[in-house]
C-alpha cells in the first residue's frame, strides 16, 4: 500500500510555487499578494491563519492578516472587502470561516471580487467550475485532486465515489473528477447501501465527518482512498476512514493527520498565484 504523504507533496508544490513567484517578480516587477481577514479569537482559526501566513511568506508572496474582534459590525467587514477588491496589490482575499453569528457568511462571500476569491466559494466561481470554465477551485478538493493524480495520472473511465455532499468539498470534488472523465457518484450519510456504493469504486473520497465510517470490507483491493475527515474522539484525531483496516486493502491511502491538510494551504497559495496571473492578462 502507498501511504500518500501530504506533507511531502505540499512541500514539493511549495517549491514549484516559490520558483513561479520568483519568475513572476522578474516579469512584472511585483509579486502576488494574499490578504486574510480573521474575525474573533477561535484557536483553530488563529492556528490555521498563522500557518497560511508562514507558508505565503515562504514562497515569496506578499501576505497580510487583518484582525477584527468578534463584536465587529458586518458593514465594517464588507467595506474592508470592497476596499481590498479595489487594491491592485491584493491578488487574493480570504475571509477565515466560521464567522460570528451576526455576520452573514453568504453576503461576505458574495462581496469578494470573484477574480480575487482564492477560496473558490463565490457563486460565480462555483458556476464556472461546474460549467467546465476557468475558475478558482476550493483548496481542499484541489489538494485531494492533485494527490489522486500523483498516484494515478490517467483517470479516464475510473469510477469515483464521493462520500459527503458539502459545498466545501463533495460538490467541487465531483466537478474536478468529471473533468477527468471519471464516472462519479455522490453519496452521503443518508445513502442507502453506502457500503455497496464504495465497493464499486476505484477512487473513494471520504468527507462526511463521521469517524472511521469507511471500513476495510467497504473497499475493494486496489482502490485509491482519500480521507478528508478530521474527527476528535477519545483515542485522538481520526479521519472518516478506518485507517488500520483500509490500509490492508487500498492501493493508496492518505493518513490523518498529514494527508490532505498540508495540501489545502499549498493550494491556497497556488490559487493566489493563479488569480495574480489572470489579473495580469
Amino acid at each position: 500500500m502507498i501511504l500518500i504523504d501530504g506533507k511531502k507533496a505540499a512541500a514539493e508544490l511549495r517549491d514549484e510555487l516559490k520558483k513561479e513567484v520568483s519568475s513572476l517578480k522578474d516579469k512584472y516587477n511585483k509579486v502576488p499578494g494574499l490578504t486574510v481577514i480573521l474575525i474573533g479569537d477561535l484557536t483553530p482559526s488563529q492556528i490555521y491563519v498563522r500557518n497560511k501566513e508562514k507558508s505565503a511568506n515562504e514562497v515569496g508572496l506578499k501576505s497580510e492578516v487583518i484582525k477584527y474582534p468578534d463584536s465587529v459590525e458586518e458593514k465594517t467587514v464588507l467595506d474592508k472587502i470592497q476596499e481590498l477588491n479595489q487594491d491592485e496589490t491584493v491578488s487574493g482575499i480570504l475571509v477565515q470561516l466560521p464567522l460570528p453569528k451576526h455576520i452573514d457568511k453568504q453576503k461576505v462571500i458574495e462581496t469578494i471580487d470573484p477574480s480575487k476569491d482564492v477560496d473558490g466559494f463565490h457563486p460565480m466561481n462555483v458556476g464556472n467550475l461546474s460549467s467546465g470554465y476557468e475558475s478558482s477551485v476550493p483548496c481542499t478538493p484541489l489538494g485531494c485532486y492533485l494527490l489522486i493524480k500523483k498516484i494515478e495520472p490517467n483517470l479516464n473511465g475510473k469510477k469515483a465515489v464521493i462520500v459527503g455532499r458539502s459545498n466545501l468539498n463533495g460538490k467541487p470534488m465531483t466537478q474536478l473528477l468529471l473533468k477527468e472523465n471519471c464516472t462519479v457518484t455522490i453519496t452521503h450519510s443518508k445513502t442507502k447501501d453506502l457500503k455497496e456504493e464504495c465497493l464499486e469504486a476505484d477512487i473513494i473520497v471520504a468527507a462526511v465527518g463521521i469517524p472511521e465510517l469507511i471500513k476495510g470490507d467497504w473497499v475493494r483491493e486496489g482502490t485509491i482512498v482519500i480521507d478528508v475527515g478530521i474527527n476528535k474522539i477519545e483515542k485522538g484525531i481520526v479521519g472518516d476512514v478506518n485507517f488500520d483496516e483500509v490500509s490492508k486493502v487500498a492501493k493508496a491511502l492518505t493518513p490523518v493527520p498529514g494527508g490532505v491538510g498540508p495540501m489545502t494551504i499549498a493550494c491556497l497559495l497556488k490559487n493566489t498565484i493563479d488569480c495574480f496571473k489572470r489579473s495580469q492578462n
